[in-house]
C-alpha cells in the first residue's frame, strides 16, 4: 500500500503550556490515523518572550503582572493544569521558578534535525520545563536534556558557545510573521493550510484525514 505523505510544521515555544498540550494532542491524532497516511512533523520557533534577559526572570512574578494579579495567576495555572492532565501531562507551576529566554532552546531545537531527535529534543525540554520544573536558562541544563534527547553534548555545547543558528532562528521567526502567525501553537499542513491553537486530537485527526483524502484525488483524477 503507497504511503501518504503528510507534512506538518508545528510553530511553538517550549514555554507555552498549550503548545505542549497541542503537541500530545497531535501526537495523539497521529496515532489514531490508517496505516496509509504518513505523516512528518517538524518543529519551527516562536519565542513568546523574545526581550526576556539571557538569565530569564520571575516565572511567577511574570505571569502575575501579565495575567492582572495573583489570584488570576493561581485560576489559569490551575485551569490548564487541568486540560493538561487530560492530556496525560503533569504540570507544576510551584516548580517553575525561573521564566527562560529560549533562543538557546530554540537552537537546539533547530540543530536536532541533524540527528533525527528533533521531536525527542521539544518533549524533553517542555518535560523539564512543565514537569520538573528546570531552569532553562541554564545552559548546563539544556546540555544534559540535549543529551537525553540524543544529541551529542560536546557538538551542542560547541553550538550553544558561538552564534550558530541564531540568524536561522530570526529568518525562520520572520518567515512565520509574514504568514500571519501571531500565536502558538500553530500547525501549518502541507505548506497550504493553517490550524491555530491546541485543537482536540479528533479535530486534528479529521483534518488530516481530508488532507489524505485531497492528496489521493489530486494523484489519482479518475479515482
Amino acid at each position: 500500500m503507497e504511503k501518504i505523505k503528510i507534512k506538518v510544521d508545528v510553530v511553538s515555544d517550549v514555554v507555552c503550556p498549550w503548545c505542549y498540550i497541542g503537541k500530545r494532542r497531535l501526537e495523539n491524532a497521529i496515532s489514531r490515523l490508517p496505516e496509509n497516511i504518513e505523516v512528518e512533523v517538524t518543529h519551527l520557533p516562536f519565542e513568546l518572550n523574545p526581550n526576556l534577559p539571557t538569565e530569564g526572570t520571575s516565572q511567577q512574578q511574570y505571569l502575575t503582572d501579565k495575567f492582572g494579579g495573583n489570584e488570576r495567576y493561581l485560576h489559569l495555572t490551575a485551569r490548564v493544569s487541568s486540560i493538561a492532565e487530560g492530556e496525560g501531562l503533569n504540570f507544576d507551576f510551584t516548580r517553575q521558578r525561573v521564566l527562560p529566554n529560549t533562543l538557546d532552546a530554540h537552537r537546539l531545537i533547530q540543530f536536532a534535525p541533524t540527528s533525527k531527535v528533533q521531536g525527542a529534543v521539544v518533549e524533553s525540554l517542555m518535560k523539564a520545563y512543565f514537569e520538573d520544573g528546570v531552569d532553562l536558562s541554564n545552559r548546563e541544563n539544556l546540555l544534559e536534556i540535549a543529551e537525553r534527547a540524543g544529541l551529542s553534548r560536546q557538538a551542542a555545547a560547541n553550538l550553544l558557545q558561538s552564534d550558530a543558528g541564531i540568524m536561522e532562528i530570526r529568518g525562520l521567526e520572520n518567515l512565520n510573521h509574514q504568514r500571519g502567525i501571531s500565536g502558538v501553537p500553530f500547525f501549518i499542513i502541507n505548506n497550504k493550510y493553517g490550524v491555530s491553537g491546541a485543537q482536540p486530537s479528533e479535530t486534528l485527526q479529521q483534518i488530516f484525514a481530508e488532507v489524505g483524502n485531497e492528496t489521493i484525488m489530486q494523484e489519482n483524477p479518475s479515482a
